[in-house]
C-alpha cells in the first residue's frame, strides 16, 4: 500500500467525497485538509467565541448546509449540542484539550475519563460508530502520569470501543511545513473494518517551503518554530523566543499571514479577528499537511467500504 496516498496523482478514488465529524474544530485546520481530499463536514463544534467567527467566515462559503442546518455548535459537553450530531459519518476528527486524568491506571475505564473531554469524545464515538476516528494531541500526553493517561484512552477505545488503535508523534516539519510542531496523532477503525491492518502513517516527506518562503525575503532558519499558545513575545536571543527571527539581518515579528503559511492554511485564509486572537489561534491549530496525508491514508483503508 502506498503509505503517501496524497502524493499520488490525483485519482477518481482519492475525490470520492466522504463525511467527516468536526470535534474541538478551532479555525479548522481539520476541514481545511479534508476538504482538499473531497470529504464534506456534517458536524462540527467550536467553544470559543473568537475561533468560531474565523470558522465561520472561512467555512461557510465552502461548506453552507452545515450552517443552514445549524450543526455548528458550541460547547460539546452540553447535551443540546451533542444530540444533533448525526448518525454515519465516515470519520471523527479532533485535536482535543489534555486534561489531567486524577485517577489514570486505575483500570476503571469510563469512570477514568468522566469528567474530562476525552470522554467526551468517547462518548461520541460510543454512540455513533464512525468508521474511524483521527484525534490530535500534544506528544506529552504519551508519558502523563508515568503513561498511565494514554492508557486509559487506549484502553477505552480498543476494549471498550472495539476499535483498533495505531498513534505516532509526527512533525510537521517531516510533512512538507517550516515549523517542527511534534504532535501525537491517534487514528482508529471500527472493529468490522477488516481493512484496518493496512493502515500507515505516512512517509516523511521533503521541505516544501522554508522560513525564507515564508518572509519572502532571506530569513537566518529554514525550519521555523513551533507557533505558542497565548505566548508573549520575547526577544531573538531569549531561550523561550517563538515569534522573532532574523530577516535580511533585521529582526522581524511573525504575523498571522506568515503563521498561516508555516501551518499549511491556503492564502485565502483570513481573519476576521485581531492579529493577537489570529496567532492565538494558529497555536491552537494543527498544521495542516500532515493531517492531510495521514487522512488520505485514512481514506484508502475506507475506499472498499464506503463503495
Amino acid at each position: 500500500m502506498p503509505r503517501n496516498f496524497r502524493e499520488k496523482k490525483e485519482s477518481s478514488e482519492s475525490k470520492k467525497s466522504f463525511t467527516f465529524i468536526d470535534l474541538f474544530a478551532g479555525i479548522g485546520g481539520f476541514h481545511t485538509a479534508l476538504h482538499g481530499l473531497g470529504g464534506e463536514c456534517v458536524y462540527a463544534s467550536e467553544w470559543d467565541l473568537s475561533a468560531r467567527k474565523t470558522y465561520e467566515a472561512n467555512y461557510k462559503p465552502i461548506c453552507p448546509k452545515l450552517f443552514e442546518k445549524d450543526l455548528f455548535r458550541g460547547d460539546i459537553t452540553l447535551e443540546e449540542n451533542r444530540k444533533c450530531i448525526p448518525e454515519d459519518a465516515d470519520l471523527l476528527c479532533g485535536g482535543f484539550p489534555c486534561q489531567p486524568f486524577s485517577q489514570a491506571g486505575l483500570k476503571k475505564g469510563f469512570s477514568e475519563t468522566r469528567g474530562t473531554l476525552f470522554f467526551e469524545i468517547a462518548g461520541i464515538i460510543k454512540n455513533k460508530r464512525p468508521k474511524a476516528f483521527f484525534l490530535e494531541n500534544v506528544r506529552h500526553i504519551l508519558t502523563h502520569d508515568g503513561g498511565k493517561t494514554f492508557a486509559v484512552i487506549c484502553r477505552v477505545l480498543k476494549e471498550e470501543l472495539r476499535y483498533s488503535v495505531y498513534f505516532k508523534v509526527l512533525k510537521a516539519s517531516d510533512y512538507g511545513l517550516p515549523t517542527r510542531r511534534p504532535r501525537v496523532y491517534i487514528v482508529g477503525f471500527r472493529e468490522d473494518i477488516p481493512s484496518a491492518r493496512q493502515f500507515a502513517f505516512p512517509d516523511p516527506i521533503p521541505l516544501q517551503i522554508t522560513m525564507s518562503d515564508v518572509f519572502g525575503a532571506a530569513c537566518s532558519k529554514r525550519v521555523g518554530y513551533t507557533l505558542r499558545v497565548g505566548g508573549g513575545r520575547s526577544g531573538i536571543n531569549d531561550r523561550r523566543n517563538w515569534d522573532a527571527y532574523l530577516v535580511e539581518g533585521k529582526v522581524k515579528i511573525i504575523t498571522p499571514q506568515e503563521g498561516k503559511k508555516m501551518m499549511g492554511f491556503p492564502d485565502h485564509f483570513h481573519f476576521p479577528v485581531s492579529d493577537i486572537q489570529a496567532l492565538r489561534q494558529l497555536g491552537n491549530s494543527v498544521a495542516v499537511k500532515p493531517i492531510q496525508m495521514t487522512a488520505a491514508n485514512i481514506l484508502q483503508v475506507l475506499s472498499d467500504v464506503r463503495k
